[in-house]
């Protein structure tokens, strides 16, 4: 396997942090996607790249294995129970794959010839029985008989907050293939689903990893979201409030009419049930609408109406 310095592929070094290979990461996959770069036929194989490096960088377990092990980064586990088996069987038979050694150690530089005799290129000398037959203490079987499962993949989705308004369906191009997605309303920002075997190929037969699939929503509109929920505030006439009346609002769908009651004060908030957001994978049920009314003082009045106003507030103290 040809060694991929995911690092390099971001443009990081190995200090980087988490928050580093995010930032590198979204960068990257905006500017390679491609969608946006129908024109280069390398668009594909280095958003490929962006989305392996990531998804191993961004994993605190698989990023310790690929510093210490590299290209053989997801074979760690299988490594680390051979290199145990390798010093069991030189402290019991004072030899390791053909290789004499004084100690029980396994050096760090040995590994890469490991792994090519654990997967192909040489076999395990043991020691001889009779009849010439050769015998492995630890019965393994072939390499040519183990299957490993296949690289998991990530990728990020934009959408705006009115996009999960409703269920839409999306083609996404991930390793070269194009996957049709159906992204359920309602479905929350950073929020990540699974599509199972859409990663990449196992070894040996072995199943395919998965591809998971992390939304990144954002919000153009006044409404502030919380949940299946939804906030946002009014400007209600100063007449209206005071006398009572009529106004039509804004919601995210549509339009509503609502009664103000007279006396209405300015920071009253009132709910508009199942006028919210869709609830995420429930048909058919939505949250609600808190508004709060903001009451608009006029301003620019004219002498007749400060007059009015000064006469009201001179009958209000004599009211009192």
């Amino acid at each position: 396997m040809e060694f991929i310095d995911y690092y390099k592929i971001l443009g990081l070094d190995k200090k980087a942090t988490e928050a580093d290979v995010k930032k590198a990461y979204r960068k990257l996959a905006r500017k390679h996607h491609p969608d946006l770069n129908p024109k280069d036929p390398s668009a594909k194989q280095k958003f490929q790249q962006i989305n392996e490096a990531n998804e191993v960088l961004s994993d605190p377990a698989k990023r310790v294995k690929y510093d210490k092990y590299g290209k053989d980064w997801m074979h760690a586990e299988e490594f680390e129970k051979q290199r145990q088996q390798q010093e069991q069987y030189q402290k019991q038979y004072g030899q390791s794959g053909g290789r004499q050694r004084t100690s029980g150690s396994f050096e760090e530089n040995d590994f890469s010839d490991f792994f090519e005799s654990m997967f192909g290129g040489g076999g395990f000398s043991g020691r001889q029985e009779s009849g010439g037959r050769t015998s492995d203490p630890f019965n393994r079987r072939s390499s040519s008989q183990s299957k490993y499962r296949g690289q998991d993949f990530n990728a990020e989705v934009q959408l705006t907050l009115r996009d999960v308004f409703t269920t839409q369906k999306q083609t996404l191009s991930v390793n070269g293939k194009n996957i049709r997605i159906t992204i359920p309303a309602g479905i929350e920002n950073g929020q990540t689903i699974k599509i199972t075997g859409h990663g990449g190929p196992g070894a040996n037969g072995g199943p395919n990893g998965d591809l998971y699939i992390t939304f990144s929503i954002t919000n153009d509109t006044s409404f502030k979201r919380e949940g299946s929920d939804l906030y946002t505030e009014a400007n209600l006439d100063i007449y209206v409030a005071i006398l009572g009346g009529e106004m039509t609002i804004d919601t995210f769908n549509g339009k509503a009419k609502l009664k103000i009651k007279p006396g209405t004060q300015n920071e009253t908030k009132v709910k508009l049930k199942g006028k919210g957001f869709p609830v995420y994978k429930k048909e058919g049920e939505f949250g609600d609408l808190y508004l709060t009314y903001k009451i608009k003082v006029p301003t620019n009045l004219t002498t007749k109406e400060i007059e009015l106003f000064s006469q009201l507030s001179k009958l209000r103290k004599d009211g009192h």
